[in-house]
């Protein structure tokens, strides 16, 4: 893309694709490479930035109880909260629901002035 191209359009980002972590040839305009990265990086292993990432890691070893469900709907609930406190968003619905397979489904939407923006969906490994 030209320089002038991207001067044009500076919210395009390449879009992370969420089943490979690697970039699609998609531009994209909304959160949803933050959310991803946000969910899926260990809280306080990204060098650039301690703050981003979620304790999901932590549940890796979690069994189906509903306390972990819980947890989890917290853990995504602060690994987002950074996406409102710069007000990039300013609503973030996160829920919850087991798969009986090993993970647990965390899904949700991101609103900015009451309108849809980014609806999302991320499966946490548990045991």
């Amino acid at each position: 893309m030209p320089i002038s191209a991207r001067a044009e359009n500076p919210g395009m980002d390449s879009r992370l694709d969420p089943s490979t972590g690697d970039y699609d040839r998609t531009r994209i305009a909304d959160l949803s490479n933050a959310i991803y990265l946000r969910l899926t990086t260990p809280l306080g292993t990204y060098w650039a930035d301690k703050t981003l990432g979620s304790k999901f890691h932590l549940l890796k070893r979690a069994k189906d109880l509903p306390r972990i469900k819980k947890l989890a709907q917290q853990y995504a609930q602060e690994a987002l909260q950074p996406l409102i406190d710069t007000k990039r968003a300013d609503k973030i619905d996160v829920v919850v629901e087991w798969a009986h397979d090993g993970h647990l489904r965390v899904y949700g939407q991101v609103y900015q002035y009451d309108v849809l923006l980014t609806p999302f969906s991320h499966f946490v490994k548990v045991s």
